[in-house]
């Protein structure tokens, strides 16, 4: 009996389960085209209209088998034909050109971030999503020419609805295949009110200059956005000047982590490990009388012996713990640029990754839409009903909120 049970069982086996799933996903989304006809017609396949004043149209045959790309492998399908309707038929299940579903194109990205060239592309994508996958090399050049035509729109859009409150700016270095200089991909991403963090910028700039840098931000100000309350990147001379010219109000915090390597960079290894202890005790202190004890701590231990270290941390200082004057729980996010370092850490692991390309902008098209597959993930800021406060205006010293009175009489 259990036998004849197993021979009448009509379900996936093992060894056909992808088979099937692939089957019974292409009959509903059939089953979902035939359903979109049905609705505008307003009568089912071979129903007659009920009256005079009846939707007009008529069921027309199928169009060409069509194969769909989704995330789970590749489906054949065919798509209905209307005729006689007042405006032409667009189907919102499968529109017109359409060849893969929009995870899909999210996948070449990705691939890129893994460490793919262009020219593996196909071959991993067959492998993911079938031999019937219709992308091929071509279509992902296509894709790659659609991104630098979004990323110029994208670049454009209006921001006057951002309630902007604190920026991050960094310059990530490329080197296209035939062109001979350096190009600074200028990315700046922005913390908002509600805590969300978004990429605001992603622009190519001539190794950070001033000049390039205050194109970016006077371009970011034109289109709307708010002026932040607090700007943060490492030691580049380009936007700190940048900034002063298009920001003036703005706070401005130094990179940590760049300050860290920097000093470290002056001394001994044999120091390094214990000068690193000292320099994070000055960038956890919990106010800034204990930053600044730290720092005279480490002036102390190595001012005769390794002065140029001691300079370079002391250089600047105002500007390396700008943070204490803002929410506490904040300041893991404000001491560093990784919220623009983060997302690039796989691009910057592979050195080669910008000569698969033959010019800047279309590196800067790939690695902005990399970032944009990055923000889905980006994590809100802590306290982000902290930000509303800031946001006001709301002043805050050693992380704690300034007292209402006292306030008035720092006013």
């Amino acid at each position: 009996m259990g036998n004849d049970t197993r021979e009448r069982f009509e379900g996936p086996a093992w060894e056909t389960l992808e088979a099937w799933v692939r089957e019974q996903m292409r009959g509903l989304i059939q089953a979902a085209l035939e359903e979109e006809v049905t609705e505008i017609l307003g009568r089912v396949k071979s129903e007659r209209r009920a009256a005079v004043d009846a939707p007009p149209g008529y069921r027309n045959g199928h169009g060409k088998l069509r194969r769909l790309a989704m995330s789970s492998g590749t489906i054949e399908v065919r798509r209905p034909r209307v005729r006689g309707l007042e405006e032409r038929f667009e189907s919102r299940v499968l529109p017109l050109f359409q060849r893969r579903t929009r995870e899909v194109g999210e996948l070449i990205p990705e691939l890129y971030l893994h460490g793919l060239a262009e020219g593996d592309f196909e071959l991993a994508l067959r492998g993911l999503l079938g031999d019937g996958a219709p992308l091929s090399k071509s279509s992902v050049g296509r894709l790659r020419a659609k991104w630098t035509a979004e990323h110029e729109a994208w670049s454009r859009r209006p921001l006057s609805d951002r309630e902007l409150v604190y920026a991050w700016a960094d310059g990530i270095y490329v080197k296209a295949g035939l062109e001979k200089d350096k190009a600074a991909l200028l990315v700046v991403i922005g913390a908002m009110s509600d805590g969300t963090k978004e990429v605001l910028a992603v622009t190519p700039g001539y190794r950070e200059s001033t000049a390039s840098w205050s194109a970016v931000l006077r371009d970011l100000k034109a289109r709307g956005l708010a002026t932040p309350r607090l700007l943060v990147a490492d030691g580049n001379l380009g936007i700190w000047g940048a900034a002063r010219e298009v920001w003036p109000e703005t706070a401005e915090q130094r990179c940590w982590n760049h300050k860290t390597a920097n000093v470290l960079d002056r001394l001994p290894k044999r120091e390094q490990a214990v000068a690193r202890e000292m320099l994070r005790a000055a960038a956890y202190a919990p106010s800034r009388a204990a930053a600044g004890k730290a720092r005279d701590a480490f002036a102390g231990r190595y001012g005769d012996a390794q002065p140029k270290a001691v300079a370079v941390l002391k250089d600047d200082w105002e500007r390396m713990t700008a943070f204490h004057d803002f929410p506490e729980k904040h300041w893991r996010h404000l001491r560093t640029t990784n919220v623009v370092e983060s997302p690039f850490a796989s691009v910057r692991l592979r050195t080669t990754a910008a000569k698969r390309f033959k010019r800047v902008d279309n590196a800067t098209a790939l690695i902005w839409r990399l970032l944009l597959v990055a923000e889905k993930r980006f994590r809100k800021l802590n306290a982000p009903e902290l930000l509303r406060e800031v946001y006001e205006g709301r002043r805050f010293a050693d992380g704690k909120p300034v007292p209402e009175g006292r306030r008035r009489v720092a006013a």
